[in-house]
């Protein structure tokens, strides 16, 4: 993975031909080539400076200590506590309602941690990638904000608002978390130690050219 010293939009990688994919496939390779999402991904390296502009700070929100990312774990939290606040709305009963608010709030909180470490992956990530992740920010930011809607209205006692904006903000946070997994699986981003691109286990997890500079794992950190 590469690096750089200051936010804002990055040359994109070499061009390939490519055809065929289903059509999500499609979509995603669209989003990785529109040059309109850097604006957005300018914008988020301002919103995110507070976050990221430490190298140390980055250094643990990175996961450095644990040898990889730690973002891809964290996201299960938030995730697993709105989906079960939701399946509560729809099979609970009115009796599972305050226990169904109080996951969708445990879900709020824990979001935090799980965009902090987001960021400072993001940070040092390189176009395209780092346009989906601009998108798939912009898509959690969506649902964040229709999930604390939902708190608030069941806090009024606007329950039904409550249960109609929980489905719609976890129906966002779904479609960010496929754009996650695209970049966790289909692109291989994500920070890790050097020694697992050194021991020959596993495939070679580096950017096209990579080899030829020596990349093998973190991206060095710079303020």
């Amino acid at each position: 993975m590469t690096t750089h010293d200051a936010p804002g939009p990055l040359p994109d990688a070499a061009p390939t031909a490519a055809s065929g994919g289903s059509p999500l496939v499609r979509a995603v390779q669209a989003l990785e080539r529109s040059a309109a999402l850097d604006q957005l991904a300018a914008l988020l390296a301002r919103t995110s400076a507070p976050v990221t502009r430490s190298a140390a700070v980055r250094a643990v929100l990175q996961g450095r200590g644990a040898g990889h990312a730690i973002h891809p774990p964290l996201t299960d939290v938030p995730i697993g506590l709105w989906t079960s606040a939701v399946l509560l709305d729809l099979v609970g009963g009115t009796s599972s309602r305050a226990a169904a608010q109080r996951l969708l709030g445990a879900g709020l909180l824990t979001a935090v941690p799980t965009a902090a470490t987001g960021f400072a992956e993001w940070h040092d990530t390189p176009n395209p990638e780092r346009r989906v992740g601009a998108a798939h920010a912009a898509l959690n930011s969506v649902s964040l904000g229709l999930l604390g809607t939902s708190y608030a209205a069941r806090a009024r006692g606007s329950h039904r608002l409550g249960v109609l904006t929980a489905l719609a903000g976890l129906s966002v946070a779904t479609a960010s978390a496929y754009l996650g997994g695209h970049l966790s699986t289909a692109r291989k981003v994500g920070t890790r130690d050097p020694a697992f691109g050194l021991d020959g286990v596993g495939p070679a997890l580096s950017r096209p050219g990579a080899a030829a500079t020596g990349e093998t794992g973190w991206p060095p950190l710079t303020d």
